[in-house]
């Protein structure tokens, strides 16, 4: 997935769930502590570029695969391009943050979200 200053979050958003279809992701202007949820209160608005919502304006690719655990995505994103994400999955009509299941791979989190 390329990181870019000029790309907005809902196409990170949608880019992510083309490929984990039971998983999202959510920005959030703080950080969270591992094992822990973020407050709906900083939540971001999906339409900002990135360029508006972070400080650390660095452009990559950013490698997203199934054995990749939540936590080591959530961290990739904060150190490497300075976003606060949350991954959630979908519980039937519900989505889910998947804070104390943070150790799972991305895959078995969207296996999941297919057999709730």
């Amino acid at each position: 997935m390329i990181i870019s200053d000029d790309k907005t979050l809902r196409e990170i958003q949608l880019a992510f769930s083309e490929k984990f279809t039971n998983l999202k992701l959510e920005f959030y202007a703080e950080a969270h502590e591992e094992g822990e949820g973020t407050s709906a209160r900083s939540l971001l608005d999906v339409n900002q570029t990135l360029a508006a919502v972070r400080s650390v304006h660095t452009a990559g690719n950013l490698s997203i695969d199934g054995h990749k655990l939540v936590k080591t995505l959530e961290q990739d994103f904060l150190e490497q391009f300075g976003l606060n994400v949350q991954v959630f999955r979908k519980s039937g009509d519900l989505w889910l943050q998947t804070t104390s299941t943070d150790s799972w791979s991305l895959s078995d989190q969207n296996k999941r979200g297919t057999e709730e």
